[in-house]
């Protein structure tokens, strides 16, 4: 890895800045780029780091970046999750990656994890001159995820969502829920391994927030980006837990049937854990041989396994 340098790009009619992180691999550009950005309520310091230096050690450059209301990026008030304005995000994001002379515009390769894998899935529906997409730990259906909650903490949080949305209605501060908690709290994520499996990816001394606007549990539960799998024209790596309890595996793994050029990796692990370890390196390996096979970094390269 040559630098890492810290960028910016605006994005939504406020003019609102989403900040990054560029890695730039060795060597001479221009170099395919991967955009990169976590899941619900995540920031780029929670492993994204880990897995675009690895990237960028193989040769790709990587664009890595916050969603307005979190982390670096502006976004007023905090923590509020809406998604079409992440979706925004990520247009912006892939936008400014074509933009720099020293990325190719052509080999744009979209990266996601949970919620944000959902996200990449949508956005490389809509633009087709994505070169290619992963989907790690996917979540593609709100219904789905809801049915898998706890359903103390579902009651919970809906109530909670109500009055966040009254209370924007009136102006007033958001009511916020824990991104992730213990089973039976009101927390976005309450399976018994999301709490210590979120928080375990905070490195120590980040300043986070372990809370989101509760109204965003109301559309959470209507997204179901899964749907738009069957649309995604480019190679696309659907890297999926098999005791996934916040994104569960079974409705991932027929939405990924129905994309036209999906390639499946099934992981005997539960959601948080494809972040560290042993399974973090099998799970680097697959997409790297991915990319090698779809996105090569010299254009005169031909990968075969």
């Amino acid at each position: 890895m040559k630098q890492r340098l810290d960028v910016k790009f605006a994005s939504g009619q406020q003019g609102e800045h989403c900040l990054a992180w560029l890695y730039e691999p060795d060597g001479i550009g221009p170099f395919p780029v991967i955009v990169m950005a976590h899941g619900l309520g995540g920031v780029r310091e929670m492993r994204l780091d880990a897995f675009a230096e690895r990237f960028s050690m193989a040769g790709y450059a990587c664009l890595v970046f916050d969603y307005r209301h979190f982390g670096a990026s502006e976004g007023h008030p905090r923590q509020l999750l809406v998604i079409d304005r992440q979706l925004q995000d990520w247009s912006c994001a892939i936008a400014f990656a074509r933009e720099q002379e020293q990325l190719r515009p052509a080999q744009v390769v979209l990266w996601g994890t949970s919620f944000g894998a959902g996200h990449v899935i949508v956005s490389a529906a809509r633009d087709h001159r994505v070169a290619a997409a992963i989907a790690q730990c996917p979540f593609t259906d709100g219904i789905a995820s809801a049915l898998a909650m706890n359903w103390q903490s579902s009651l919970k949080v809906t109530a909670m969502a109500v009055c966040d949305v009254l209370g924007s209605l009136l102006g007033l501060a958001p009511v916020f829920v824990a991104t992730a908690g213990p089973a039976g709290s009101a927390a976005l994520m309450s399976a018994p391994d999301a709490q210590a499996g979120f928080l375990a990816l905070v490195p120590e001394g980040l300043a986070f927030h372990n809370r989101v606007a509760a109204r965003a549990a109301l559309d959470i539960l209507t997204y179901r980006p899964g749907r738009k799998a069957a649309k995604v024209a480019c190679p696309i790596l659907f890297c999926i837990c098999d005791r996934d309890s916040v994104a569960p595996a079974a409705p991932s793994l027929r939405y990924a049937k129905g994309a036209p050029a999906a390639e499946v990796r099934l992981y005997p692990e539960r959601h948080f854990d494809l972040y560290v370890g042993e399974a973090f390196e099998r799970v680097v390996a697959d997409q790297l041989a991915f990319l090698r096979r779809c996105v090569p970094t010299r254009l005169d390269d031909r990968y075969t396994d």
